[in-house]
């Protein structure tokens, strides 16, 4: 790769048989020579060992032009690092580096994770038992999806190959999730206000940046999901910590330190990562917050129909009747995280707005996956698949209920987890990493807290990733760790 720096515009040249780590650049408006510019440019890449001995460099009229300069210019750089000793001649053999001391690359230090992404990694290391966030280990509908995916490559493989696709997402899948939202969330929408994501971070960024509320105030759950705090902040809102109780969010707090904001996130189902549903009373007391104010509510519906207690929750969404809501929505937790595959369901007002973000900045993902999973749920496999993880999950939970009984531990239920509670200061953080190097991916409550002076500490067990026939061991394995911190 060859640069050529212009005064305001650079140019960028690929030059045959060139060594990627050869870069030249020339400064037009510099005193100095072009041909000095490029004898220096290719000196300091040979002393810098980047171009090893032998190696061929383009011939001078190559690249002369490449760089857009006189044959001469090029021939005069070559002669003077022959001078030098720098490069050899070989005729018909080309131009290459002279023998030189060994010398040692210098490399530029590798780019160092921030704090975000290293606690970002360690939250989706695994598989392991009690990890949060994906499926049962077993169970997986491998054969069925290959099935669906592999009947749909004909249908991608022709003339529709030619086209792009639709950056809102299939229609068939559109249609099919409408019609599921309809039946298991009580959300009635219309295929043209659904849009499919690559899961739900990118159905949030999606949203944000169609909201285009940077500067603005947003209610943000405390403890609530530390990706979703992460996106907030870099769309550069200015998040308002509400606190979480028994009732949800606590829409009243909001209101009285942030009537003002300009969105809320929430969790209305089961929150996350306390596990308590938004009361109807404060559902009504948001939408009605939203409508005066002419504020937004994301509705994070993360567990969807994945609840373990009763019927689950009407999703937020089904109470606006379109109007303030954008209700996002991921086959995560259902099917696989795997996938990347989510959707978001637009308020009227917003559609057009979420087709042409969607059309220039964030198209669907492939759609031979969105096929595939339009005819996993049409021919009523996914259905089934959701039935039967509740059944699994619910047996799994009171096994580990059980285990948490037998060890008199203080413990409540908390969505798709079970919310262990530990003494004041005990170090969950400390005790995760711990228990990771044996087979096992707790979440430490803490890492879940924006607020210091709010943060309680806790393990939080996820019962998807927990085959009662692994419970007894690791639940023995994991109070060794934590008595060892008492």
């Amino acid at each position: 790769m060859v640069r050529i720096e212009e005064p305001r515009f650079p140019i960028f040249v690929c030059t045959k048989n060139m060594h990627p780590d050869l870069q030249i650049r020339l400064d037009r408006t510099a005193k100095l020579p072009l041909a000095e510019q490029i004898r220096a440019s290719i000196s300091r890449t040979i002393e810098a060992g980047l171009l090893a001995p032998g190696t061929r460099l383009p011939s001078w009229q190559d690249l002369a032009a490449q760089l857009g300069v006189a044959r001469g210019t090029v021939q005069a750089a070559y002669e003077r690092l022959c001078d030098a000793q720098m490069i050899e001649t070989f005729g018909a053999g080309g131009t290459r580096v002279a023998p030189r001391p060994r010398v040692v690359a210098t490399q530029a230090q590798a780019p160092q994770l921030g704090a975000f992404m290293r606690a970002y990694e360690e939250m989706n290391a695994g598989p392991a038992i009690f990890q949060l966030g994906i499926p049962a280990f077993e169970g997986l509908p491998e054969q069925l999806f290959a099935r669906a995916r592999s009947s749909n490559l004909l249908k991608t493989g022709c003339l529709s190959s030619l086209l792009y696709p639709d950056p809102r997402g299939e229609f068939e899948l559109r249609r099919e999730i409408a019609g599921y939202l309809s039946i298991a969330r009580n959300v009635h929408c219309y295929p043209e206000q659904i849009f499919i994501t690559s899961g739900y971070s990118a159905g949030l960024g999606l949203a944000l940046r169609v909201l285009g509320l940077e500067g603005r105030k947003v209610w943000m759950e405390e403890p609530g999901f530390m990706v979703t705090r992460k996106g907030l902040e870099l769309a550069r809102l200015n998040i308002v910590p509400v606190p979480v109780d028994a009732e949800g969010l606590n829409v009243g707090y909001g209101i009285e330190n942030a009537a003002d904001a300009a969105l809320a996130v929430v969790t209305p189902g089961q929150q996350a990562p306390l596990g308590s549903t938004l009361s109807l009373r404060r559902r009504l007391q948001l939408l009605e917050w939203a409508a005066s104010s002419h504020a937004w509510i994301i509705e994070d519906d993360y567990l969807g129909e994945l609840q373990l207690q009763g019927r689950p929750a009407p999703a937020l969404a089904s109470l606006d009747e379109g109007k303030r809501v954008i209700h996002i929505g991921s086959f995560s937790k259902t099917i696989s995280p795997g996938l990347r595959l989510g959707f978001v369901v637009a308020p009227n007002e917003l559609a057009n707005a979420f087709a042409e973000v969607a059309a220039t900045l964030a198209p669907a993902p492939s759609p031979v996956i969105q096929l595939a999973t339009a005819q996993f749920m049409r021919d009523g496999h996914y259905i089934r698949r959701v039935r039967r993880l509740k059944r699994l999950y619910s047996a799994q939970r009171d096994a580990l209920c059980e285990q948490l009984r037998m060890r008199d531990a203080e413990w409540v239920n908390a969505g798709l987890a079970v919310l262990l509670r530990l003494p004041d200061g005990a170090p969950d953080v400390r005790i995760v990493r711990e228990a990771m190097t044996v087979g096992m991916a707790p979440s430490p409550l803490s890492v879940w807290f924006a607020t210091p002076s709010w943060t309680l500490p806790g393990l939080l067990l996820g019962v998807a990733t927990a085959p009662e026939q692994h419970l007894a061991t690791s639940c023995q394995r994991l109070f060794e760790i934590i008595d060892r911190y008492r």
